[in-house]
């Protein structure tokens, strides 16, 4: 995130997300955390018109919260980046996730956000940088999907998650 300019990471609490955003502070990311998904949009768009920069953390099941939020860096044309970890795909339990988890790509898209999907650890890096390049330059929205294998699903019978 230091090669993109990245100053805040905006996220609402989620487990899967902890390490990112342990890694994000120990490099001296500053982390906020938000109690709705759409304000981390407008966050980020009060970040750039301040002249910073920032990333939007958060789990798929968030992305129906900001369909309507989206609309603002789109018709402002200012630069949106988010990171969505995804649910409701692979080994799912949990029925709830699943619809919103399956209709993510086609929602982002249908509202002009660019998807970039990541379906390898190793991929999510440079997945990342090039969502970043696309964004900072252009003055649209992305938004980089981390397939369900990446992070695990989520088991709440048993302690952990299955990769």
């Amino acid at each position: 995130m230091a090669a993109e300019g990245i100053r805040y990471v905006v996220t609402v609490p989620d487990g899967g997300l902890s390490e990112l955003l342990v890694r994000c502070t120990e490099a001296g990311r500053e982390v906020v955390t938000l109690t709705t998904e759409e304000e981390g949009v407008a966050f980020l768009a009060g970040a750039w018109l301040g002249g910073e920069r920032g990333v939007l953390l958060m789990q798929s099941s968030g992305v129906g919260n900001c369909i309507n939020m989206l609309t603002l860096p789109r018709i402002c044309r200012m630069p949106c980046v988010m990171l969505v970890t995804m649910r409701g795909t692979w080994g799912e339990f949990n029925p709830w996730q699943i619809p919103m988890g399956q209709a993510v790509p086609d929602a982002l898209e249908s509202v002009g956000v660019t998807t970039f999907p990541a379906g390898s650890a190793e991929a999510v890096g440079q997945t990342f940088r090039a969502a970043c390049r696309q964004a900072y330059h252009t003055g649209t929205t992305v938004a980089v999907l981390v397939d369900q294998r990446i992070v695990g699903s989520k088991d709440f019978r048993r302690e952990g998650s299955h990769r």
